[in-house]
């Protein structure tokens, strides 16, 4: 195992193919609020150390900010060193410093844990950081980087693993996952994210594990499913490892099977720094009843009607000519860009009727009944009793707009007014 890292040393590992070394770096670019924060520890008498995905981001190259520290620092220590902080997990040992522009920074005492139970841990504080990077899920989230000394500690070879492209659970396998159900959800995240390879024993005790995230919260499956949508590199191999790993079984099970996502141009879609990576679209791109899915995940009641409506709506005109385009319209309105969006990523291209719908809009031909150069005030003063049959009209009205918006003015509409009347 490799321990202590100073500037510029190598983390080696025999494996079978012999010696793999990754040159960890003398120094990374560590924003300099997050500097004062650790310079403010380590003057108070406490360690301060750059720990978690910054750091394995970092060493894949990838940009990062936000970089979290873990201190010796007891939480009500941290709160009383600095001017302002947030309580964000304060009985789990984190404490949120707010930098001079009101930034927030986490920062979290060393802790073990005591007792787990799959969902939550009881930890204690007074561990070492050896201790604190012990309790870490997996080897590549368990380095540690002094920001002022430029040392790196490394006892479980995350680095070498990191320039392996593997995720590999810290110590053994099958506890991490007992200690914290949610680990398998994360592991299936990072490989999708990192495009990494989850090693044997760790995938098998994942597996193994994977009934036990009936355990879980809704609310953290459903924050920990929304993440993986926002990073995953590929959609595709996201979905697939939720398939494998046993976790749609017990959360999702109306995730697509890959026969049917094979239709589906996911992973084009997910290179395509264009398309939002919104949570329903992509729920309702890789799901049936998406609806479904968000109820169970307790997803917000905005989001379960959005899904509902993608999931009820003709996903397409029944032809591409203006007509059939402005009668989908009627139907869609609100979530016409959804559904367009959907096209795209289920067909690697916008679809054909989608000029026909910007010249629809461009020209604000009428599509909803308040599109119309009359109202219902109009009727009435025609004579027309309010009620089922104004509504009715109204509707008549529309529906001979949509099939020629040239009769879409006053005089006109009026004369067909009387006419239905």
């Amino acid at each position: 195992m490799v321990g202590v890292c100073c500037a510029a040393e190598a983390s080696f590992c025999v494996g079978a193919a012999g010696p793999i070394a990754m040159q960890l770096p003398t120094s990374i670019a560590v924003p300099e609020e997050v500097l004062e924060i650790a310079r403010n520890l380590e003057e108070a008498g406490h360690q301060a150390w750059c720990v978690g995905g910054a750091l394995r981001d970092a060493l894949l190259g990838i940009p990062q900010s936000d970089f979290d520290l873990a201190t010796s620092a007891t939480p009500e220590e941290v709160q009383t060193l600095f001017r302002r902080t947030v309580p964000v997990g304060v009985r789990f040992g984190t404490v949120g410093v707010l930098d001079s522009r009101r930034r927030l920074h986490e920062v979290t005492t060393f802790r073990r844990d005591v007792t787990t139970d799959g969902r939550r841990a009881v930890v204690a504080y007074g561990a070492s950081l050896e201790e604190d990077l012990a309790r870490r899920d997996f080897t590549i989230n368990a380095i540690a980087y002094h920001p002022i000394r430029h040392e790196w500690k490394d006892p479980h070879g995350g680095a070498i693993d990191i320039a392996r492209r593997r995720i590999r659970a810290v110590g053994a396998p099958a506890e991490r996952f007992r200690e914290d159900y949610l680990r398998i959800l994360r592991c299936a995240r990072f490989a999708a994210r990192l495009k990494f390879t989850v090693v044997q024993d760790t995938w098998q005790a994942a597996v193994a594990a994977a009934p036990g995230l009936t355990n879980l919260s809704a609310e953290r499956v459903r924050d920990e499913w929304y993440k993986s949508l926002d990073t995953s590199e590929s959609l595709e191999r996201l979905a697939g490892l939720w398939q494998k790993i046993g976790a749609a079984a017990v959360w999702i099970p109306e995730l697509r099977s890959p026969d049917e996502r094979g239709a589906i141009d996911i992973l084009q879609a997910a290179r395509d720094r264009e398309i939002p990576r919104d949570p329903v679209l992509l729920t309702a791109l890789l799901c049936h009843q998406p609806a479904a899915v968000l109820t169970r995940l307790k997803a917000s009641r905005a989001e379960i009607n959005r899904a509902q409506s993608l999931q009820d709506a003709p996903v397409e005109p029944e032809g591409d000519d203006a007509v059939h385009v402005r009668r989908w319209l009627s139907k869609v309105d609100e979530i016409s860009s959804d559904l367009m969006e959907l096209w795209r990523l289920r067909h690697g291209e916008w679809p054909s009727w989608r000029s026909v719908v910007e010249t629809i809009r461009s020209r604000g031909d009428a599509i909803r009944v308040k599109d119309l150069a009359i109202s219902g005030e109009d009727l009435i003063t025609l004579g027309v009793q309010p009620g089922p049959r104004l509504g009715e009209m109204l509707n008549g009205l529309l529906y001979q707009a949509i099939a020629d918006p040239s009769l879409n003015n006053r005089e006109t509409l009026l004369v067909l007014a009387r006419e239905l009347s």
